[in-house]
């Protein structure tokens, strides 16, 4: 019996021999790729979850809108001779499945004018074909180039139904817009272009409006100081293409009963309310001798679009003061979505960027 044994642990041992001759280098091997691959893939997750987008929209600490700054930083304006506005000889159509939309905005404003009440104007506007950045040959400064269609008011109204159902259960956000690329969008989902104008007194006071709760689109949100919608009929005089600088002046007259001559404007950037295709071209005007009190005056005499406006306020032009009242309680949840960017934008204008973010993020630690 002991020689058995003897003989089973020799053979035992010659199998274990080659069991692990045979077997144990490519159960390494293996076990080696498997960790390799593992970790690759870890790695490759992290590499992912810590990437980013190359294009956010504006924030200032807990505030956060849709506004997308394309092109500008505040520091050095855009030259209006750097800015080239064309208008195709085209006119903007909804899809089929869209077109009854624009139809039943037709039929509400008929059923308000028959009623007595203030029907829906339906005022031609323009539509954004596109938006194309590029720098000039030596000094390298930015060159806009702005495609536009013809469109209306209507038409404006029904594509801003992002989320309503189509009949095959998309919307025209999850079909038409891909969050990956936010600058490509159909012309006839962007049928707003409009300037807004940061406006200081000649006491260093910001001029902020609340938007009427009688106002169609965003009633009762804080804004920029003047909201000027593009208009095919007042700002192309005959075949000519609109000039923004123009547009700004003409929003400064209507809005605040300011004439050119009472203000400089320059041109710093051209944003984008991704979330409801809003196209904008942001000014910053400084009144030359007019006060917050001569314009509390000026315009106590009358001003052609004061239905637009609930209340407007005098916020002290620093940093700070500017931030903490974008970052107040009350207002954080009110702003209409390309204000908050404006004032920053124009505040690093005349500050300075570093100041600007240092006084920024001040504000936000002591919230």
């Amino acid at each position: 019996m002991g020689g058995i044994d003897v003989g089973n642990g020799v053979v035992g041992a010659v199998l274990g021999i080659v069991f692990a001759t045979l077997f144990q280098q490519p159960l390494q091997d293996a076990w080696f790729r498997l960790r390799k691959r593992w970790g690759s893939a870890v790695r490759g997750l992290r590499r992912r979850e810590e990437s980013s987008p190359a294009w956010r929209s504006f924030s200032l600490g807990p505030l956060h809108t849709s506004a997308l700054i394309v092109e500008g930083d505040g520091d050095v304006p855009i030259a209006p001779e750097d800015v080239h506005v064309h208008v195709l000889d085209q006119e903007v159509t909804l899809p089929e499945d869209m077109a009854g939309w624009r139809d039943e905005i037709e039929v509400e404003s008929e059923r308000l004018r028959v009623e007595g009440r203030t029907p829906v104007w339906n005022g031609p506007r323009y539509a954004v074909e596109s938006l194309g950045i590029s720098r000039t040959a030596l000094a390298e400064h930015p060159e806009v180039h702005i495609r536009l269609k013809s469109t209306d008011y209507y038409t404006f109204l029904a594509a801003q139904q992002l989320d309503r159902r189509l009949p095959d259960g998309t919307t025209p956000r999850s079909r038409y817009l891909d969050p990956d690329d936010p600058l490509a969008a159909p012309a006839f989902l962007q049928c707003s272009f409009a300037v807004n104008v940061a406006v200081v007194t000649a006491d260093e006071l910001l001029v902020v409006t609340r938007r009427s709760e009688r106002v169609r689109m965003a009633p009762g949100v804080w804004n920029s100081s003047v909201n000027e919608g593009m208009s095919r009929h007042i700002d192309s005089a005959g075949r000519n293409a609109p000039d923004l600088h123009a547009v700004a002046r003409r929003g400064m007259r209507e809005e605040l009963s300011l004439e050119s001559h009472e203000y400089s404007l320059v041109l710093l950037a051209f944003v984008l309310d991704v979330e409801r295709r809003h196209w904008s071209a942001h000014f910053y005007a400084r009144l030359k001798e007019l006060t917050s009190e001569g314009l509390r005056d000026r315009m106590s005499r009358g001003v052609a679009d004061r239905w637009e406006h609930q209340t407007i306020d005098y916020v002290p032009f620093r940093p700070a003061e500017v931030a903490r009242f974008l970052l107040h309680a009350d207002r954080i949840h009110r702003w209409a979505p390309l204000a908050p960017a404006l004032f920053h934008l124009a505040l690093v204008h005349v500050h300075g960027r570093t100041p600007v973010e240092r006084a920024e993020a001040q504000v936000v630690r002591r919230l």
